[in-house]
């Protein structure tokens, strides 16, 4: 377990940084991390500068303060990487648990190791790790720890754990409100799970009800824009789930989101299913997903199954002790009664799903292999170029710079997201990356650029394979 760790840690890491130094991170979401790690060093705890160039503490976004956990490692390792790089050794580190719980369940160690095999081969949990940084992709560990120290009844380390993933993002609460449900049906550990739903709920009233507004001027979260169809803010869209239930189910069920619910568990080999109670602690956060209305949601290609995969790992293991208890037809219980074959058919189904669905870009070398994403990981012709691009910002200034040079550029009080510029003076955009904010418009993009360097005050001091550096203020 611990070498499978070490590779799978290796090997994301090599990947995660690759797409990095290709330039396809972005200000919106690893260098809005880096920002708000880099500020706590700074003395002003998880500060950043929001896409409408507004200075405000990130809690005011999404409430996931373990961040302020990395800031040493920052000051040790001050570079982005260093965060892609903590992100995959964390995440490898849920294979502990996966085998511990194997081994109590299934009682076998070949079947343990498939089980931290399958943990470390899901497919949504792999795109989480190479999809930026994000807080709450710490979360697959954690919640993989909470339920193993669930069954052990270690209820101190237990607390501890669950503190530390509800650090992760404002919703990570909910699931675990579902995971206390689970302890209170499966009998051992009924009061502490009733606990840990009551104190797990309650935080997530605080951090959406109290904290959210408290640093977004009085306002609930922007991304309740998503469920716009269900209301106009946070009570009237939970009211709409409560009386009109069948808006959300109608909406939810459209050939995409049914498609994301298949790519969660097919590979898993619909194991989950046999464990029911403990994979719907999986529910919260995937009606999050399917009832949003923005795709990458309900995508497995994405961070937003980071919550939901270890729930629905840990269901597929107690799923597959309860099929081996089960009477079966005979070649069924041939193969249950037969670790070695059982573990390789296990690995073999989520393996053979993550050449389908998964992120490694060699399986677009594989027959109905995944290309997705798989140029991000190769060296980025334009790699020189835009890296001259980003040393030419003096360190320290405001900065209005385009998406993917804005992960480079986020060490810093102000910067900000082009097409915004306010104060900026220097202003760094790629007319072949044609982000406005965090999203791609192409001409509203050519616009700004052309209004941009139709300013009396502007200089270009580069432009070259459609990368710009301009200085404004260089003339009256």
């Amino acid at each position: 377990v611990w070498g499978m760790m070490a590779v799978y840690a290796g090997l994301f890491a090599y990947l995660s940084v690759a797409r990095h130094r290709a330039f396809w991170t972005g200000r919106f979401d690893l260098g809005n991390m880096v920002q708000a790690v880099w500020s706590t060093l700074q003395g002003r705890p998880l500060e950043t500068t929001d896409i409408a160039g507004r200075q405000f503490v990130r809690l005011g976004a999404h409430v996931d303060p373990i961040l302020v956990l990395f800031a040493p490692l920052y000051a040790v390792w001050s570079s982005p990487e260093a965060l892609l790089v903590a992100q995959a050794v964390i995440v490898a580190s849920g294979a502990l648990p996966a085998f511990w719980l194997g081994r109590r369940w299934l009682g076998d160690d070949r079947l343990a190791l498939a089980a931290a095999a399958v943990y470390l081969l899901y497919p949504p949990l792999q795109w989480a790790v190479v999809t930026e940084f994000h807080p709450v992709t710490l979360a697959a560990p954690l919640l993989l720890y909470c339920v193993w120290a669930a069954e052990e009844r270690r209820y101190v380390l237990l607390s501890a754990l669950a503190v530390l993933a509800v650090l992760t993002k404002e919703q990570v609460g909910l699931t675990l409100v579902a995971l206390g449900v689970w302890m209170i049906v499966r009998g051992p550990g009924r009061r502490y799970g009733a606990a840990l739903a009551v104190l797990s709920l309650a935080w997530v009233a605080v951090a959406i009800m109290v904290i959210i507004p408290r640093f977004n001027a009085g306002q609930g979260s922007a991304f309740v824009g998503r469920y716009g169809y269900l209301g106009d803010d946070g009570a009237s869209v939970l009211a709409a789930l409560v009386t009109r239930p069948w808006d959300a189910l109608a909406f939810a069920a459209d050939m995409d989101r049914l498609g994301y619910v298949a790519a969660l568990v097919l590979p898993l080999a619909l194991l989950p299913l046999a464990a029911p109670a403990l994979a719907a602690a999986a529910l919260p956060e995937l009606a999050v997903n399917v009832l949003a209305d923005w795709p990458p949601q309900y995508s497995v290609e994405y961070h937003y199954s980071a919550v939901i995969a270890p729930l629905l790992v840990a269901a597929s293991i107690l799923g597959l002790a309860r099929l081996r208890r089960l009477r079966r037809p005979a070649p069924l219980a041939r193969l249950m009664g037969a670790p070695g074959a059982l573990a390789a058919c296990w690995i073999a189904v989520v393996l053979v799903a993550g050449v389908r669905l998964g992120p490694l870009p060699w399986w677009s070398w594989v027959p109905l292999g995944s290309d997705v994403r798989a140029d991000q990981y190769r060296p980025n012709p334009r790699a020189d170029a835009l890296s001259r691009a980003v040393a030419m910002i003096p360190d320290g200034v405001p900065v209005s710079a385009g998406n993917h040079l804005g992960a480079r550029l986020s060490e810093r009080e102000r910067v900000l997201s082009f097409p915004v510029i306010g104060e900026a003076r220097w202003v760094v955009v790629d007319r072949r990356w044609p982000y406005v904010g965090d999203r791609l418009g192409p001409e509203i993009h050519r616009a700004r650029v052309r209004a941009l360097l139709a300013r009396p005050d502007a200089r270009v001091l580069l432009d070259e394979d459609g990368i710009l550096v301009v200085r404004l203020g260089a003339r009256a």
